[in-house]
């Protein structure tokens, strides 16, 4: 291996650990688990039906901060969880990664496209399992 390609093998291994920082990535997968832990909702999600259950985006692939957004702040407005400071701090930091840039394959636009709604714990997982896979990269 030559010098070029070893210098070019750091720097990309520097940007892919850049990436994961500005992702957050190890504390929203903490939240998350805390707020799966404490979530008692899993009541299938009817969004004509009046129920303590709510509706939230499950994203496509590349739109997953634009929803993330959205079901937080769904999240914080109907009072889903009692973990309001938690859910206020992913909704801001969803809200900043979205805003600036940061984790781009989560991030093809701000608008949120999604085929189906899920329940609140399907919606964290969704969270999870996203950043969870950011996490293995």
């Amino acid at each position: 291996m030559n010098a070029s390609m070893l210098s070019y093998l750091l720097f990309s291994c520097l940007l892919l650990s850049v990436q994961a920082q500005n992702c957050t990535v190890n504390e929203i997968i903490r939240y998350t688990n805390h707020l799966l832990r404490k979530s008692s909702v899993s009541c299938p999600c009817r969004e004509t039906a009046v129920s303590s259950c709510s509706c939230l985006p499950i994203a496509e692939p590349g739109h997953e901060l634009a929803c993330f957004v959205e079901g937080t702040k769904h999240m914080l407005k109907n009072n889903v969880s009692s973990s309001k400071s938690i859910i206020e701090w992913l909704n801001q930091t969803f809200w900043i990664q979205l805003d600036r840039k940061l984790c781009e394959s989560l991030a093809r636009g701000n608008e949120c496209r999604y085929k189906t709604k899920g329940n609140t714990t399907e919606f964290l997982n969704k969270i999870l399992r996203t950043y969870q896979a950011i996490n293995k990269s």
